[in-house]
């Protein structure tokens, strides 16, 4: 199935009003790949046709079909190790002193554009690891949010391919694992019910948190999106950043205009100001 310059361009709009996601010309036959099958699957004669079909008013769950196969969502445990190290080494560390300064105990961490939740799972275990015996005492855990219902459900299961769990230390794996009869491995149930996964569209006019994170990991995210998309978001990051929190992003991304919102720590890591 063929598209013209004319549906393209109406997908393209729409994909990118609705989900930030800024499809380039060269990516007409990604869509036309991703796409295809489900139109011949559910009748449509045309990407017109689709297009129409998506923009009634009526097709919620459309949407969500439409954005599960056009995202890509390529991860793996302790991707760009040196953030994790940081996070356990430093991040932690400093944001869980300036609670105690406070007299909290209510630790925050987003992990925005999750994916299918190795991310979010990394941190955890990591947490676990710092706190130790005293990790009951803090009110903590993840929050994990992506767009793709698809990936979600991957990261709720918290089932994966072995060669997707090695890249973590063995100690981890030993640890957090337990292997499955076909040779996969699951994250234990103490691990997975500390972590939170929702959907949620990074491109809501309004962010709906009652409090601001103490860390926010969006890695490899916004390299999807154009430049101004990128600066409204680290702008509703940074409002929603504690004094002296971080944000982790991708090393392939910027945080362009905006980047004085924020302190240069280490490539990719950012921290606000007290």
């Amino acid at each position: 199935m063929s598209i013209s310059d004319e549906e393209f361009e109406l997908l393209r709009r729409l994909i990118k009003s609705r989900f930030g996601i800024n499809l380039t010309d060269q990516k007409k036959s990604l869509v036309v790949g991703r796409l295809q099958k489900l139109l011949r699957s559910t009748g449509f004669q045309s990407f017109r046709a689709y297009y129409e079909y998506l923009t009634d008013g009526k097709n919620e769950s459309a949407l969500s079909e439409l954005i599960n196969r056009i995202s890509t969502n390529h991860t793996y445990f302790n991707r760009e190790k040196a953030h994790f190290d940081y996070f356990q080494q430093v991040a932690l560390p400093a944001v869980t002193e300036n609670l105690k300064r406070r007299n909290s105990r209510d630790l925050r961490i987003w992990c925005a554009g999750c994916s299918s939740g190795e991310e979010a799972y990394t941190l955890q275990m990591l947490m676990l690891e710092y706190f130790g015996g005293d990790y009951g005492r803090w009110d903590a855990g993840i929050l994990a949010t992506d767009i793709s219902e698809r990936v979600l459900s991957i990261a709720d299961q918290g089932i994966y391919a072995q060669e997707r769990v090695m890249q973590l230390p063995e100690t981890l794996q030993r640890k957090y694992f337990r292997r499955l009869p076909d040779g996969s491995s699951q994250v234990i149930e103490s691990v997975r019910k500390e972590v939170t996964f929702r959907r949620f569209n990074l491109m809501n006019r309004q962010f709906p948190f009652k409090k601001p994170f103490d860390i926010i990991f969006c890695r490899n995210v916004m390299i999807y999106f154009d430049q101004p998309t990128r600066e409204e978001l680290v702008g509703k990051f940074h409002q929603l950043t504690v004094p002296g929190g971080y944000l982790f992003i991708g090393h392939s991304e910027t945080l362009g205009r905006n980047h004085s919102l924020y302190r240069y720590v280490m490539p990719a890591v950012f921290q606000k100001g007290a």
